[in-house]
């Protein structure tokens, strides 16, 4: 059944029935007037000349001389009909008609879709995840109902159909030759789409995006294969990153016990650190401690050899004596891993930061600018005297939830002047807005688009795309192929990134290490690095793990 005509071709059948129409009414007023106003008849059709000329501002050929002050009023009126009519209505009415009707048509239903992925929904959380079907050449079609967006998405290059399923359910007719389905609408249009596609005989995948978690068991029963709160997931990762009881900062630290201590170090740009090589500053030697790597812009590195340059801004994760860490306060600012964490922006997503942090048993102060069971600072974030009542700059951590990218890199940028010492986490909406944050000054930023990419990454494309986490972690191994090395010294084991922060001889645990000092058989060493570093270390000396 043919629809009825909408758009620009419905203005465009407005317009043709109007013009004729006010040409006609408006010569037929004239007529009228010249005869009982003017007592100058003049016909029908001369009435519609001077309408039409009139209107279309061309001249008043003859009639240019009125006496009748209503006659007088209603020609002053009628160019500006005219002006309104020609000048107005023409570039919304027509010009539309004729770019509709000259570029080219969007698809109204999906194209043969086997081996294709169809994402229902275009929006922050789908982001990331063509960005990786792109890259790896995976084919998908997005279906639309939004035109102007779905317009963007094809002069992107996207393959995309324009449909509504409400109003024309139709366009998934193809749907079953579908390899997977994602549904990216909104929680009852999303369960809309999971009943047609399964009405249309598909049979495979089909992941649903929900924002309530109270909707997952009812989209599995009418048919959603798994269905994921990408908004909650990303609260778990804020939290994680600014609680080190969710997510300790380094795996198998009880193993040195209380002699060796692990810290971090902000290097501002005015630090001594800052810009320098690492075998310039000769922090092993003069000070005992090793610098493991530094977070910069959300990423950890481990740190290589003597050429390692320092950044300023970054975040040094150092190991070492007790007192030797306290040695390197004087060139860095330490950061604190105590006392609350402040929340901004008590959304969805701020709830579950703060519902994860208080189940690990952090105490939390929430910053919102409405009050609500919860608040304890209302206002901005933006003003320095909340950030006051919130005591910033005793936190552990400040966490960012806001629901605005723009506000985010504003409060990122006054947080940070407030309270430089103080990590900084923020969420983001749009993926490619997380370079902004990260010039703002925050210390790691995450978006929906990354969590949502991540595991419909790995559900969709078969292999895991999101690399692991470089966190720290300790490891107690045999001396193996390093017999006879200083700890400091292998130029091979710098490369690895991986380090030897302590010796245990003879019950005894050695943390600094003299010139003539050398690794022997019975030795335990205490090794430190990322996942990846320790990897590299583990196949490059052939060392195995002791208890």
């Amino acid at each position: 059944m043919r629809q009825k005509p909408k758009g620009s071709a419905h203005r465009l059948l407005v317009l043709i029935t109007l013009l004729p129409m006010a040409v006609l009414v408006l010569g037929l007023l004239y007529m009228l007037g010249m005869t009982y106003l003017e007592r100058s008849p003049r016909t029908f059709l001369q009435g519609l000349q001077w309408a039409s000329e009139t209107m279309t501002n061309t001249g008043y050929g003859a009639d240019n001389h009125w006496d009748h002050p209503a006659m007088a009023l209603f020609v002053i009126i009628t160019p500006f009909i005219g002006q309104f009519l020609v000048f107005l209505i023409f570039p919304v009415l027509v010009l539309p008609y004729f770019e509709e009707k000259f570029e080219v048509r969007m698809p109204h239903e999906l194209p043969p879709m086997a081996g294709k992925v169809l994402f229902y929904r275009y929006g922050p959380a789908i982001e990331s995840v063509v960005v990786e079907f792109d890259s790896a050449n995976s084919p998908f079609v997005i279906l639309e109902e939004n035109m102007v967006l779905a317009r963007s998405l094809r002069d992107r290059g996207y393959n995309v159909v324009f449909g509504k399923l409400s109003e024309d359910p139709s366009v998934l007719e193809r749907i079953h030759e579908a390899r997977a389905v994602v549904a990216n609408a909104g929680d009852h249009a999303n369960a809309t789409c999971t009943l047609l596609c399964r009405e249309y005989g598909y049979t495979g995948p089909l992941y649903a995006l929900a924002d309530d978690p109270l909707y997952r068991a009812p989209m599995v029963q009418i048919g959603a294969t798994e269905v994921f709160t990408p908004a909650h997931v990303l609260g778990a990762a804020l939290a994680s990153r600014a609680s080190t009881r969710i997510s300790p900062p380094a795996e198998g630290m009880h193993l040195l016990g209380t002699q060796v201590g692990m810290a971090e170090f902000r290097v501002r740009a005015g630090s001594p650190l800052a810009g320098k090589r690492l075998g310039d500053l000769h922090l092993r030697e003069q000070h005992g401690v090793s610098v493991i790597g530094q977070w910069l812009g959300g990423a950890f590195t481990t740190t290589k050899g003597p050429d390692t340059q320092v950044e300023p801004g970054a975040i040094l994760v150092v190991v070492g004596g007790h007192a030797n860490l306290e040695k390197v306060e004087r060139m860095a600012m330490p950061i604190r891993r105590e006392g609350p964490i402040v929340v901004a922006g008590f959304g969805a997503v701020g709830q579950k930061v703060i519902e994860m942090l208080q189940d690990a048993g952090e105490t939390c102060t929430v910053i919102d600018r409405m009050p609500a069971p919860g608040v304890d600072v209302v206002g901005s974030v933006l003003e320095w005297s909340s950030l006051d009542k919130a005591k910033v700059r005793e936190a552990s951590a400040v966490v960012l939830a806001l629901s605005d990218d723009s506000e985010s890199v504003f409060a990122t940028a006054v947080v940070r002047d407030y309270a430089p010492e103080v990590p900084l986490i923020v969420r983001v909406l749009r993926t490619p807005n997380i370079a902004r944050l990260y010039r703002s000054g925050a210390d790691f930023a995450i978006s929906v688009g990354q969590v949502a990419g991540q595991i419909l990454a790995y559900h969709l494309l078969g292999e895991q795309t999101i690399h692991v986490e470089n966190r720290v972690k300790f490891m107690r191994v045999n001396a193996a192929n390093l017999v006879g090395e200083h700890p400091w010294r292998c130029e091979v084991l710098e490369r690895t990134g991986a380090k030897i922060v302590a010796v245990e001889r003879e019950r005894e645990v050695l943390v600094e290490f003299g010139d003539g000092f050398v690794m022997r058989a019975d030795d335990t060493l205490f090794v430190c690095g990322s996942v990846n570093s320790l990897e590299r270390y583990q196949r490059k000396f052939q060392t195995h793990s002791r208890p």
